[in-house]
């Protein structure tokens, strides 16, 4: 939430109430069971916020659309109990932390979509608001009650809270007054004393619960708001009994810190990655026009691959998440919209300024990306529709809901960003009027931007291999892999195209182009190559088997527990590993070999990274090829 919504509440030492108890219990439980299976996850490259989404709406759009596209997780609204509003905001002040019945479901029903989230590829996020507690009084959405003027919470009493007083606008604006943003009330809201050790045990059993139906990630809320030190010692009181996600692998954790001059945002980066609003605020100036700026100003603003920060101090790429916009931005002015309807600048309406924003975000290599999906609205205050996002299981696009996830232009850009891990984005182009920029992602991805209201004809040199490419802003490859839904690109054999970008004219079309290998005509896309991997030297001990582990679904999305396991040829310590694996034809994929034990992972050259990875094209479809690496790398 927004500077002015926030604040916490007081809490009680006493016993937890029966019911509460037992729920809390058999969470706990669940904690010490062994991890579920699930199916191979999609990689962790883009995540969704389905603003308020029901737990049963996210589950089929999980089932019919995320999971196929390629998305890695959704990011769900604040899941415990809260007041009951007559606006969005009411999910941001919590009641208790025990009870899981939202006005998006009830625990049953965020099981079911946890589990099928799962099964369909997708993690699943929470949002949590663990530093303000509901303000008024009245009956929260799970039935229980609460006073704020008395400081009369579930769980809390008044001893939890810090004493009253309220942070005014310019309390944000130096370090000198850090202590008032994170001990006074925001928007009026009770703030819990999160450095209180039973205020963070009511919050760890909280984080533990939901870890213990899958969830596999948290947003913190107004992390800002409190200190660093507090919410590292929740999270490491949690990790000291869920050490991984039910699905073996680390817990994903971002944190809500509107940069400021009071705040030093690298103290978070031990706890999680940060929201990057600089990205917000510089995709609504640059794509807007403000203060003169163009597309041209971006690698001036935020750095250049290697060489990140730029002029306004973004944060290195492996603490970051962005986004173009949030529920918040699009309704405070602080970034581009299409959702709101009141009469504010609307970045779809005549424009395609969201559309491009929002392929520039994919298809760039800064950062871990996350897409926001909400509902239209003309009252800034609006609660989520009444209308199902359905009828008759067919999607309402833009109707009630806008489904920016599903928005051809969009969707179809995901897995070019997955596709895009560890190439370096380069050879950033700039037309004549700097609202036209290109930029490759090393030979395997080409992109072109066009803001201008004229269009772009140039031949680019897009590095590509020769060939017919797919432009995904338009369509994909058709099933036989012969012919493509959408418009195409002809690259020649010196890996230069011509193309014309449309202008954003008001036209119906995007003005954009993105091509990439794993698109290309009779290039394989759509079907599959047999691999055959093999590596010796290993120095394997006893109940240690060889994995192959990298960026594809086969290859466990860098999971080793995921991964593919080879099998031994003859016997010894160093003897040779060997597998065959169908994966996708004509791609470019990264991978190690990994040492796994069932419990422990011994990476060969550590863990992945961009410069350390092994890469390789796959075969044609209906081909096979032998990679023969030789040693393992110690």
């Amino acid at each position: 939430m927004n500077n002015k919504r926030r604040r916490l509440a007081p809490a009680l030492a006493a016993p937890l109430a029966a019911p509460f108890a037992a729920a809390l219990a058999a969470a706990l439980l669940t904690a010490l069971a062994p991890a579920s299976s699930h199916a191979a996850l999609n990689p962790r490259d883009t995540s969704v916020q389905m603003f308020e989404w029901s737990w049963n709406d996210i589950a089929t759009e999980c089932t019919q659309w995320l999971g196929p596209q390629g998305y890695g997780a959704v990011q769900i609204s604040p899941p415990g109990a809260s007041k009951n509003a007559n606006g969005w905001w009411g999910v941001y002040q919590p009641v208790n932390y025990v009870a899981l019945t939202s006005r998006m479901g009830n625990a049953a029903q965020l099981q079911t979509m946890i589990d099928t989230c799962h099964a369909a590829g997708v993690r699943v996020y929470a949002d949590i608001v663990v530093n303000q507690m509901a303000d008024g009084s009245g009956t929260a959405t799970d039935g229980s009650s609460w006073n704020a003027d008395t400081l009369s919470y579930p769980f809390f009493s008044a001893a939890d809270f810090h004493s009253r007083c309220d942070i005014q606008q310019s309390d944000y604006n130096s370090p000198d007054t850090r202590d008032r943003v994170m001990n006074c009330r925001m928007g009026g809201l009770p703030d819990l004393a999160t450095e209180s050790g039973y205020v963070q045990g009511q919050i760890v059993n909280y984080l533990r619960a939901l870890l213990s139906m899958g969830v596999d990630g948290f947003r913190i809320d107004a992390a800002k708001h409190m200190p660093a030190s507090a919410l590292l010692n929740i999270l490491n009181t949690v990790k000291s009994t869920h050490p991984l996600t039910k699905a073996g692998e680390t817990i994903w954790v971002t944190q809500e810190i509107i940069p400021d001059g009071g705040v030093t945002r690298s103290d978070y980066f031990s706890v999680g990655t940060v929201n990057e609003f600089q990205f917000t605020y510089a995709m609504r100036d640059v794509f807007r026009g403000n203060n003169g700026l163009t597309l041209s100003a971006i690698p001036s603003i935020m750095g250049s691959w290697g060489n990140w920060g730029g002029s306004w101090g973004f944060v290195q790429p492996q603490f970051a998440t962005v986004f173009v916009n949030n529920w918040d931005t699009e309704r405070n002015g602080s970034s581009l919209n299409t959702a709101n309807h009141t009469g504010a600048i609307n970045d779809t309406d005549g424009t395609k300024r969201f559309d491009l924003a929002n392929i520039f975000m994919l298809a760039q290599g800064y950062g871990e990306a996350q897409l926001h999906s909400g509902f239209r609205f003309t009252n800034a205050d609006a609660d989520r529709p009444t209308a199902s996002p359905y009828v008759n299981g067919v999607p309402q696009i833009n109707v009630a809901w806008d489904f920016v996830h599903r928005w051809t232009d969009i969707s179809n850009i995901v897995k070019f960003r997955s596709a895009m891990s560890g190439q370096a984005q380069q050879n950033w182009a700039v037309g004549n009027n700097g609202n036209q920029v290109s930029f490759n992602r090393g030979n395997v991805g080409f992109v072109a931007l066009n803001n201008s209201t004229s269009s772009w004809t140039k031949t680019f040199a897009t590095t590509l291999p020769a060939g017919t490419y797919c432009n995904v802003v338009q369509g994909t490859l058709a099933a036989d892999g012969a012919s493509c839904t959408g418009g195409t690109v002809t690259v020649d054999a010196s890996g230069n195209a011509a193309i014309t970008v449309a202008a954003n004219d008001g036209g119906s079309t995007v003005p954009a182009v993105v091509i990439y290998t794993g698109q290309k005509v009779g290039g394989g896309g759509g079907g599959t190559c047999a691999m055959t991997f093999k590596i010796a030297n290993a120095n394997t001990s006893w109940g240690e088997s060889l994995y192959v582990v990298g960026n594809q679904a086969k290859l466990g999305n860098w999971t080793p527990a995921k991964g593919f396991g080879l099998t031994i040829v003859g016997s010894g310590a160093n003897a040779t590993w060997k597998g065959t694996v169908d994966l996708p034809a004509k791609t470019a994929v990264q991978y190690k070999y990994v040492k796994w034990n069932g419990s422990t992972a011994v990476w060969e050259s550590n863990q992945p990274t961009a410069s350390g990875n092994r890469e390789l094209t796959t075969c044609a479809k209906g081909k096979a090829k032998t990679q023969n690496d030789g040693n393992f790398k110690f």
